[in-house]
């Protein structure tokens, strides 16, 4: 299991654990469905033209993948298609659905295709766009799924520190600085973490092994992920967390994340992935559309769309709307 399938447990935390948030803490799939013209104007209305055209638009069932369904559904019935959306539990449940035909796309992540669907042991600890190339390209040639253009985001593990904390903590801005003050304060190197990350290869042992240090035993605190931001955000029981890189209570609870740059976590950029018939038939259209929206899902974005969501309690369907008329692309 990775990261991506890990979120199903945080988000559904998150989303039962805060009264407001919309996302659903139920085990099912979902469906509705949208017919053309909800989505109109904008830019892409005036370059694209899919009247005619039928999609289903997959979404896992988290706070995130939500919003990237709807922005698709809006993008796609702006340039005339009929739409309708299916929420399915799982990383594994959606993906069958895609290679099944029951739906034509959905988000995925590359770090999750990387090691679920083709079975690496660990993702690739470099640059991207190493991974998502080769994530690309490997599930075109093998399963006839075509990835679209990445967004300018990673939803991948990170390690947080409160901003604004004392001392030579305060200072830490990389997990490289991280590893040297454990080195050098190791009664303060205190840290929480879930039990699966502290457990599984691409987790706190990844992150150990790349940067040359060693947390202590009776340092790590297994919490669960619903309170591990609180927790750092804090500093009780702990100074430094296990998160993921774009969650809305990073904002909220003003905590710091800390550059990876030696990549122990690898990546999880999501792209749109179509079943390449599908893709195929409208190639240019889907091509041109998501070239223009992916490189505008960036990383504070995000993470503030998230918020809006899980914290604020806006509907995922009503921030994707918003957004997708923030940037022009519909009217």
């Amino acid at each position: 299991m990775n990261p991506r399938l890990s979120h199903t447990a945080r988000w559904l935390a998150l989303g039962c654990a805060v009264a407001a948030a919309t996302a659903a803490c139920g085990l099912t799939s979902t469906s509705t469905s949208n017919s053309g013209g909800t989505a109109s104007g904008g830019s892409i209305a005036k370059k694209y033209h899919l009247s005619g055209a039928n999609f289903t638009v997959g979404s896992k069932e988290f706070t995130e993948e939500k919003i990237l369904s709807y922005i698709t559904a809006d993008a796609l019935q702006a340039a005339g298609a009929k739409v309708s959306t299916q929420v399915l539990t799982g990383s594994q449940t959606v993906r069958t659905a895609l290679t099944s035909n029951r739906v034509d796309m959905y988000w995925e992540y590359d770090g999750t295709a990387w090691l679920d669907y083709m079975k690496h042991t660990l993702p690739i600890q470099s640059p991207e766009p190493a991974q998502f190339n080769a994530t690309a390209s490997a599930d075109l040639a093998q399963n006839h799924i075509k990835w679209l253009a990445p967004a300018s985001f990673s939803d991948a593990y990170g390690v947080a520190v409160r901003s604004g904390a004392p001392g030579a903590m305060g200072s830490i801005s990389t997990l490289s600085d991280m590893a040297s003050f454990v080195k050098a304060h190791p009664s303060q190197a205190t840290f929480c973490g879930a039990s699966e990350f502290l457990n599984r290869p691409d987790g706190l042992p990844a992150l150990e092994k790349a940067y040359g240090f060693t947390i202590p035993a009776s340092d790590i605190k297994t919490v669960d992920l619903s309170i591990d931001y609180t927790a750092v955000a804090k500093g009780s029981p702990c100074n430094f967390a296990e998160i993921f890189t774009t969650d809305g209570r990073i904002k909220t609870l003003n905590l710091k994340v800390l550059t990876d740059s030696k990549y122990a976590f690898g990546s999880y950029v999501p792209a749109l992935t179509v079943r390449d018939p599908v893709y195929s038939k409208y190639s240019a259209q889907l091509s041109g559309i998501f070239a223009a929206i992916a490189p505008k899902l960036t990383t504070d974005g995000i993470i503030n769309l998230n918020k809006q969501v899980d914290v604020d309690g806006m509907t995922p369907q009503d921030v994707a709307h918003a957004w997708m008329k923030s940037n022009g692309f519909i009217g």
